[in-house]
């Protein structure tokens, strides 16, 4: 065994063959063991795997195959998000269609995942542009619009101009569009909307169940973009006396306005007739979301000459179009209080508008004349009626049901969220199942009659439009309801509904219904997801919706469709993200050909913790191939002492084997807690490298004799599975070097003795500028090096650290760590 080489090449597609067509990775229903549906976000088919694609599913695998060893009934299937502009652009530029560009795509990537072993059922796969899997998206819209949860609205919308297309709220990033950071507009435009809105408070309620499973950051996100908010709605009134509802978090302030703020956008601005008036409006429509929404830049107005009533104080104020004030958001219509708010006070200074005090400081007022910026302090209220006297923060809830008894005002309950725009006007795309009729109207499609096929014969003719709209064969068809001519909707549903409901087509992707009831009520939900979380309030926020609304359609028994959820970090190189425009890209391809996908997985499992970005290192990848050498090596040498079925147990050790056989349980029960509980893989392919480490100290005398190879035989019985869910590929070649006949995907994940493991215990303490944020039990010996890595790794630690700058380091050995950051 000595002589044999380390050719990675062949080993790996040797082992690749093997559980390809043993179907090693096949799921099946089994009710005898239980389920485990890992699952990582699906990949869009952009033609080449990269280095972030890599990790995440070198991070899912390594998942799968330790719970499948562990006796798990393990699901871990793939697919792709197919749809979407990419390849719109791509048949553009280059004449090709998009089907043909997508396929290809599709088929490179395919042929990328086999080389690095990733332990997929492929017999699940599904495609998102093929009409089986995209039958159902319209199926589902289509009960949705029966339910009233899908429905069609002319209003303000965000639109790319790059893209042309329509943006959701959740899609535009800081004013800019989230695929190509262009700045986004606002327009008016007739779209198809899904009514998430109803679902806001189930979404909230359900992080409750998430809270000890998901990143509570994640949350945190979630959370802030939902906006709850509690507040009072006032009908303040025109001259003429119809309402003019707005809706305020700070009733406390309302004897202190002094004008009224309206989007740009609001049907209100009808009745203008003003052409200046008229020519602010037009400009503020066109500017940038991030222009009207930054704190950077100066809110601009426009005096619509309109006067409003303030049903507290019978006072008119002027009402004005500004610039900073979102259709979405409340009544699209605000009041505006320049003595307690900032961004108020500005535009007040700017357009001369008076300041009034309605809350003030005992003992020592407030001067408008002589103020610099508003007072958003608590106070006391004054010049509020027969509110004076007492504290702001009591004056809300006896504004609020003065409002109530009087019968202009109503408590109510507010978010940010907004209902989800779907529609977008490119073709590559969902058809939207619609029909328009001038007697019936607007007409779903029959059921019968899906799905709606996406003609894939088109030509763009170098237009960024979609073709679909010129299309007359498309276009053109009966009304299903009256049989008169008809025409079809040509917007494309948004690529974000394909994927918000995907986990749960994976467990029945043929099922002539949308979901095999057997299937889907024995694999859902997930049980650990994987992916990145920039899809904290996109991606992730639909997915929950949609698995609230298919449980209410009684499609799914669980209501959250991810119990776990895991967001690894970036890949990064030379201090940035990996891009082709920074020219710091690293191929896969090229690395795998050098080195081996075993090695491409281990460093991606060990030069990081998963939570955190990956920095890239040749010299860390180099090192990763040595240890693997190392392994192959040692393995190849002291085979020819291995025994099966090994119990050194029963055996007399001398100390030097007792000590190498204390050092391997540990190592056992280290690296089983660092992937089921911590899932910290870093951590536990460095336990295997000192257990390695150790092993070299040792020569053929150690194990030549019973008690040597017994211990020897239980080392090999125990690392190489164990190293067999990080480098698949090698550990199969030295298990079955060793004369085994079973392949280590099957076999059992190795135990250890607990009292073999047990060593003095103490406490440790973690702390960020001198504030006790964690404590932890380590084992006595801990290093001090070792204390630090853990501090790092530490969740409440990481939160703590995030956004500041690490001054310095202090370490207690056996004590504490403290952070000193800035």
């Amino acid at each position: 065994m000595e002589d044999r080489e380390y050719d990675f090449k062949k080993i790996e597609k040797k082992w690749q063959d093997i559980w390809d067509k043993s179907k090693a990775f096949l799921s099946k229903i089994d009710n005898s063991k239980k389920k485990y549906y890992l699952l990582e976000m699906f990949p869009y088919p952009s033609g080449r795997l990269h280095m972030g694609h890599v990790r995440n599913y070198t991070i899912g695998d390594i998942t799968a195959r330790f719970h499948r060893m562990k006796g798990f009934n393990v699901f871990h299937p793939m697919g792709w998000d197919a749809f979407g502009l990419p390849a719109e652009n791509a048949a553009i530029q280059n004449n090709i269609p998009p089907a043909k560009w997508t396929a290809d795509n599709i088929s490179h990537m395919k042929k990328q995942f086999a080389l690095l072993g990733f332990s997929y059922d492929w017999t699940r796969e599904i495609t998102s542009f093929k009409e089986n899997y995209y039958k159902w998206n319209q199926w589902m819209f289509i009960k949705m619009y029966e339910k009233g949860l899908a429905y069609k609205k002319n209003g303000s919308v965000n639109w790319c101009s790059q893209c042309a297309t329509v943006l959701a709220n959740e899609q535009v990033e800081n004013g800019q569009c989230w695929r190509c950071e262009s700045e986004v507009t606002q327009k008016v435009l007739d779209q198809w909307f899904f009514r998430i809105t109803d679902y806001a408070e189930d979404l909230l309620k359900g992080h409750e169940e998430l809270k000890d499973t998901w990143p509570e950051q994640v949350i945190t996100m979630q959370r802030n973009w939902i906006g709850r908010s509690t507040g009072l709605k006032i009908n303040f009134k025109l001259e003429s006396g119809e309402d003019f509802p707005i809706f305020t978090t700070r009733p406390d302030t309302v004897y202190g306005v002094t004008f009224m703020a309206i989007a740009p956008e609001h049907p209100f601005l009808a009745r203008i007739k003003d052409s200046n008036v008229l020519k602010y409006i037009h400009e503020f429509r066109n500017q940038s979301l991030s222009d009207r929404t930054s704190e950077d830049k100066g809110k601009d107005g426009v005096d619509t000459g309109i006067k409003i009533i303030n049903p507290f104080t019978g006072v008119k104020v002027p009402l004005f179009v500004g610039n900073f004030v979102l259709m979405e958001y409340g009544t699209g219509a605000i009041m505006s209080v320049p003595g307690h708010d900032s961004r108020d006070f500005a535009f007040a200074k700017k357009y001369g508008i008076p300041v009034k005090i309605v809350i003030d400081r005992p003992g020592n007022p407030l001067d408008p004349a002589s103020m610099s910026d508003a007072f958003t302090s608590d106070g006391i209220c004054v010049n509020s009626g027969e509110f004076n006297g007492i504290q702001n923060t009591e004056a809300m809830e006896k504004i609020s049901m003065y409002a109530e008894k009087n019968g202009f005002g109503k408590r109510e309950v507010n978010y940010r969220l907004r209902d989800w725009g779907i529609s977008r006007q490119r073709y590559w795309g969902c058809p939207i199942p619609i029909i328009y009729c001038e007697t019936c109207g607007t007409v779903p499609v029959k059921e019968k009659d899906l799905p709606v096929v996406l003609p894939v014969d088109v030509d763009f003719h170098g237009d960024s439009k979609s073709p679909l709209a010129q299309m007359e064969s498309f276009l053109n068809v009966p009304c299903p309801t009256c049989g008169a001519r008809g025409r079809r909707e040509t917007d494309t549903m948004d690529t974000f509904v394909d994927s918000s409901w995907y986990y749960a087509k994976f467990t029945s992707p043929d099922s002539m219904n949308i979901f095999d009831k057997d299937e889907v009520d024995y694999w859902m939900p997930v049980d650990q997801y994987i992916g990145g979380i920039e899809h904290a309030v996109l991606h992730l926020l639909y997915a929950r919706f949609f698995s609230m609304v298919m449980n209410d359609m009684g499609l799914l028994k669980s209501r959250e469709p991810f119990s776990r959820l895991l967001t690894q970090g970036m890949v990064i190189k030379d201090g940035a993200k990996m891009s082709k425009s920074k020219g710091n890209v690293v191929d896969p391809d090229r690395i795998i050909e050098k080195y081996g996908a075993d090695t491409v997985r281990l460093f991606m499992l060990f030069a990081s913790p998963p939570k955190k970005d990956l920095d890239w290192s040749d010299k860390g990848v180099e090192g990763c191939f040595r240890f693997i050498g190392r392994i192959w090596r040692f393995v190849n040498r002291f085979g020819k002492f291995y025994v099966k079925d090994s119990n050194p147990e029963k055996l007399e050790l001398n100390d030097e084997l007792k000590k190498i056989r204390i050092e391997l349980h540990r190592t056992v029960k280290i690296v089983t807690n660092d992937i089921e509980k911590r899932m910290q893989y870093n951590t536990a392919i460095a336990r295997m490298m000192e257990l390695t480490n150790t092993l070299y100290q040792a020569d053929e005398k150690t194990f030549d004799g019973q008690a040597g190879k017994q211990l020897l035989s239980e080392i090999f019985d125990k690392l190489i599975p164990m190293l067999s869910a990080f480098i698949p590929h090698v550990a199969e070649e030295m298990w079955e070097n060793l004369g085994n006949g079973n392949m280590l995907v099957n076999h059992r994940w190795p135990g250890y003795i607990e009292e073999l493991t047990s060593r003095d215990e103490i406490e440790i303490v973690f702390q960020v500028n001198g504030k006790i944020r964690s404590k932890v039990s380590v084992n006595s010996d801990i290093t001090k090096e070792a204390m630090e890595d853990l501090a790092m790794q530490n969740d409440k630690v990481v939160q703590m650290l995030e956004g500041k700058e690490i001054v310095k380091t202090i370490t207690v050995p056996g004590k504490l760590v403290n952070i000193v950051v800035r």
